[in-house]
């Protein structure tokens, strides 16, 4: 009898959690149910399975609607129905046309038309809905005529008096206006709750013909789905048969190109893949991906395949991967197995400038019918919530930002409207607010993709379906990740920039360049890793210098061990004692030994937890595919473990296992349901991690200007221009005849490019170029202000950064040049000035300017000095006691340094707030600084600067530490630009600002459950 319920998916309407309305329905006893969202059938998946299991008949549809009026619902007789609507509203979402009044014509699909919008014919298929409320218009004989055509309709979107109020706020939210605004067509009607079956029926008793009706649209709706069938393309070519020849082919020839011709190991695994590959259906989606590498690769991009993909060594031999299974002894079934439940995908990056190449290939290749983005549910997050909620109570915008920077535990509950705000702003977590694109998921479907959803077109301009991606697995989608970074961006940039600037051809993609080279081996045990893919933030230089890592392998282990899965459950810390000492442990048992040897008995990677599981406790294969998925990111949750602890403890009791061990290491597995990586995933990791390494170590100007470019990494643009000096290059401010847009480099001279220069419009910045290029260098200031239309404050910003220099006069000739020039000129003779007029000289008088100027004018136009160190700035001539060279010669000694600060990173604990800083000496090395909750609670940190530390130096496994208990910030110089102005002299520094970020992530814990000893 329920033909028109809402869910939650019904955006900014329904209030009820999709699960929560079909448990509902099996409490009032209710035997068939449909459910027909706003405009999307994003749930209908979910919505089968719920009702297939609490034995409810599902019928799945969707309720056509616009300007808050319903046009009419639909529901599908077979499976074709929801292609039949999925296409008319997919129609509307593209064209932007208006939804039409009245269904155009179905051959699958029942249409049941509220009574204030029928048709005047209406089809056999068509119906016209009466709520219980409505019944007395049947007592009109223009109605009355019409019973044998009329259904129950009671509509559901809420179930209790709050969820009726949060519906009329999510009203308010969609339609911008307050809630005392809302008027009563743009919310539902008090009677869209579920009641009991008896208690609806007996409202129609009068009229059993309506009640029939109803009945047959439920005898004939009949939505089967099998959730079994892999619904991908099913061949590349015309035919299983075709994909299996050409993939052996390929494979083959791969074969040759990595490993010769006589690697009996390498063939061997080769056919055993295939084998799976096949016996699965897997050819099409590795010949799909190899198809889009082999255009990849024909456009000269360099692409990274990671993940559990790189697993295969058929994937090496096409190209798809650069990472040989076999040196790293990596396992395929990790990847693709006979008992693997869920499909697999392959996460291939390109640089973000080119990942739009990709994707339009893509989309022109495979039929763009066949072709989406996987959809995602953006949900209500913490600060959105209470703003938006804030916003419908009419809340002013100062009150609304003061709320919103709040915690929930911190909010005045005195306050009446903050108390509602709160109240329902809590029931709104969770809820999906918008659809938007999932950053990387592609289907290519067999069918054409309306047949399972409506497709919308979001800014981006590549459509996408109305699910997500765990809805498009279960569903048999297996979804291609084509995602991008920039740390790619900053590889490709520099071989590139190398070959331009050096004339050096470098073939990164040869990993033997990059594996055991015996500098960049030594960059890496010391941690001089900034600028590089992934290690270049402060916990993973010094977990590199803790590890002393000088080789590939212990840098793919020290990748995963980062991770908060790992760090968080101890055996990071475990790891890297073992590393260090690895005569002063023994292996808990021999299964360790084992098959944990490589790791010193720790679990280190995602595969090592399965080989746990199976081995040590001796579970099945199958729980060892529910462990995958449950620690794989597929769903990041403890709810798939719980499945498997039962099984674990009773596998291990049979095995005699000691139970105190048995239990630290479910413990430890369970921590790898939170964040953590596949070996192979490391391992790729790893590859590019090095590459930009080895980039840094030999063309380190090159490197550290693609990294600029790329929009930097960790650190903020002045750090990365700091190693780009150490590198050996001179920095240069902005130049109107040398600088691009980005920042660019003539040998060893780096100039900093136009982008950066703060408050200029970027498109007059883009002008400055593109019209130096097509005419030439500018002769001088009136010969810029002649080719380029200026206002006197851009004009001055250039001048004050030095950007004219080359005129060989001074900034305040300059500047009273600039202002005499624009006061008379007149831009419409621009282009009628086909003879220059000769350059009027004016005599100045001798302005003389303190060699400290230029760089508080770089500080106040760029946030930093460029034409002096900070410490040159500084009032004391003192450099501190200690370099940083010297710290490990200080273990526990007390020190006082002289640093600037390069950035914080703030860590929320029980006992307060602590922090951990990088600072930069006077000789330009970093190092690191720890401040515990009193002393960061005492000195604080005071914004960008230099600063005198005093604390003690803890030398951890090879990495000092200053734990501090003392700091101060150290006073610039006056700003001599202001020498008039003494309330100006010492407001230069805002202007600067330190890399600051925080997490509320639990402090790493100093010591490991795991013991050290061995146990039965």
């Amino acid at each position: 009898m329920y033909l028109n319920c809402h869910s939650y998916h019904s955006l900014r309407y329904g209030t009820i959690p999709l699960n929560e309305l079909v448990e509902q329905a099996a409490a009032m006893g209710i035997k068939a149910l449909a459910l027909t969202d706003v405009n999307t059938v994003t749930g209908i998946y979910d919505f089968v399975k719920e009702c297939s299991s609490l034995n409810i008949k599902p019928l799945v549809g969707m309720e056509f609607r616009s300007l808050h009026k319903m046009h009419f619902v639909a529901l599908a007789k077979q499976k074709d129905g929801i292609g039949e609507m999925c296409r008319l509203l997919t129609k509307h979402n593209f064209d932007k046309t208006e939804l039409p009044l009245f269904a155009p014509d179905f051959n699958q699909v029942i249409v049941v038309y509220p009574i204030d919008n029928v048709p005047i014919i209406l089809k056999e298929y068509e119906y016209i809905g009466i709520r219980p409320e409505q019944l007395t218009k049947l007592l009109l004989p223009e109605w009355k005529r019409m019973i044998g055509k009329m259904v129950v309709l009671q509509p559901v979107t809420f179930r209790v008096k709050k969820e009726f109020n949060l519906h009329k706020i999510l009203r308010a939210i969609d339609t911008n206006i307050i809630l005392s605004k809302l008027k009563e067509e743009d919310y539902c009607k008090t009677s869209e709750v579920m009641m009991p079956l008896d208690e609806l029926l007996l409202k129609y008793k009068d009229y059993p013909e309506i009640i029939k009706n109803t009945e047959r649209i439920i005898e004939d709706c009949n939505f089967e789905f099998d959730f079994n069938i892999t619904r991908n393309k099913k061949f590349y070519t015309e035919s299983k048969y075709g994909d299996k020849l050409l993939l052996e082919n390929l494979a083959q020839q791969g074969l040759t190109r990595r490993y010769g011709k006589s690697n009996k190991e390498a063939q061997a695994r080769v056919l055993k893949e295939l084998k799976v590959i096949d016996d699965l259906n897997f050819s099409s989606y590795f010949l799909i991906t190899w198809d889009i590498i082999r255009f990849s690769k024909s456009s000269g991009f360099m692409h990274v395949g990671r993940g559990s993909g790189a697993n295969s060594i058929v994937s090496y031999c096409l190209g798809i991967t650069d990472i040989c299974p076999i040196e790293l002894d990596l396992y395929f079934e990790r990847f693709l197995n006979s008992s693997r439940k869920s499909p697999p995908d392959f996460d291939i990056d390109w640089s973000w400038q080119e990942r739009d190449h990709i994707l339009n290939y893509i989309f022109k290749r495979f039929d763009p019918s066949h072709v989406a983005f996987c959809g995602t549910n953006v949900e209500f997050k913490y600060k959105s919530i209470f703003r938006e909620v804030s916003k419908v109570f009419g809340l002013p915008e100062e009150d609304i930002k003061a709320l919103t920077k709040k915690r929930a535990n911190t909010i005045d509950k005195n306050h009446e409207i903050i108390k509602l705000i709160e109240h329902y702003g809590m029931m709104l977590e969770k809820y999906p607010n918008q659809r938007s694109m999932h950053s990387c998921g592609i289907i290519i479907s067999e069918e054409p993709i309306t047949n399972f959803t409506a497709l919308e077109m979001p800014p981006k301009g590549f459509p996408i379906v109305q699910f997500d991606m765990h809805v498009a697995e279960d569903i048999g989608f297996e979804k291609f990740d084509i995602l991008s970074q920039r740390g790619l961006g900053t590889i490709d940039d520099t071989v590139k920039l190398i070959q331009k600037n050096r004339g050096i051809k470098v073939d990164i993609t040869d990993t033997t360049l990059s594996k055991n080279e015996a500098i960049c081996n030594n960059y890496l045990s010391k941690g001089k890793t900034i600028g590089c893919f992934y290690i270049e933030s402060p916990a993973m230089r010094g977990l590199l210098r803790r590890l002393k890592c000088d080789n590939y392998k212990v840098l793919v282990a020290a990748s995963s061990i980062i991770r908060p899965g790992v760090a968080q459950s101890g055996m990071m810390k475990e790891y890297i004692y073992r590393h260090n000492f690895p005569d002063k442990f023994e292996y808990v048992h021999d299964v360790f030994k084992e098959h944990l040897g490589e790791t010193y008995g720790v679990m280190v990677y995602q595969e090592d937890v399965i080989k746990i599981a199976l081995h040590y406790a001796g579970l099945e294969a199958a729980y060892g595919d529910i462990l995958r998925r449950a620690i794989s990111g597929k769903s990041r949750s403890l709810k798939e473990l719980q499945t498997v602890k039962e099984q674990f403890f009773l596998s291990c009791e049979k095995l005699g296992r000691d139970l105190k061990l048995s239990e630290e290491v479910y413990r430890q597995i369970e921590s790898f349901a939170g964040y953590s990586f596949c070996k192979a995933h490391s391992a790729s990791y790893a590859v590019e991690s090095y590459q930009s390494l080895y980039l840094k170590v030999y063309y380190g100007i090159e490197f550290m200007v693609s990294a600029i470019n790329n929009g930097g990494g960790f650190y903020r643009m002045e750090i990365y221009l700091h190693e780009a000096r150490m590198a050996g290059a001179n920095i240069h401010n902005p130049c109107v005849n040398k600088s691009t847009y980005h920042t660019t480099v003539y040998d060893k001279e780096l100039y900093i490019g136009l982008m950066h220069i703060e408050k200029i419009d970027a498109h007059l910045k883009l002008q400055i170029v593109e019209e130096r290029e097509q005419h030439g260098d500018y002769a001088s200031l009136e010969d810029f202000v002649n080719r380029i239309p200026v206002a006197i404050e851009s004009l001055q910003r250039l001048i004050f950064i030095g950007a004219f220099r080359f005129t060989g006069k001074t900034k305040n000739e300059l500047a009273l040049a600039a202002r005499l020039l624009l006061v008379n000129f007149k831009p419409e003779n621009r282009d009628l000035m086909l003879l220059q007029e000769p350059v009027v000289e004016y005599k100045l008088p001798e302005l003389k300017r303190s060699d400290f100027e230029d760089a508080f004018d770089e500080i106040e136009i760029l946030s930093f000095p460029v034409s002096h160190s900070p410490f040159d700035l500084l009032q004391t001539n003192y450099r501190g006691d200690v370099l940083v060279k010297d710290l490990l010669k200080h273990h526990k000694q007390y020190v006082k340094m002289l640093a600037y600060l390069v950035s914080i990173k703030k860590n929320p604990t029980k006992q307060g707030t602590m922090a951990f800083g990088t600072w930069i000496d006077v000789e330009g090395d970093f190092f690191d600084t720890a401040h515990f909750n009193k002393s960061f609670e005492a000195y604080p940190f005071q914004g960008a600067g230099c600063y005198l530390l005093y604390g003690m130096v803890e030398v951890d496994y090879h990495f000092p530490t200053i734990n501090i208990f003392k700091m101060a910030k150290m006073p610039f110089i006056p700003d001599p630009r202001y020498a008039n102005s003494k309330s100006r002299q010492f407001t230069a520094q805002e202007h600067m600002k330190p890399d600051v970020s925080s997490t509320h992530r639990a402090p790493y814990p100093q010591e490991s459950g795991l013991p050290r000893h061995k146990m039965k």
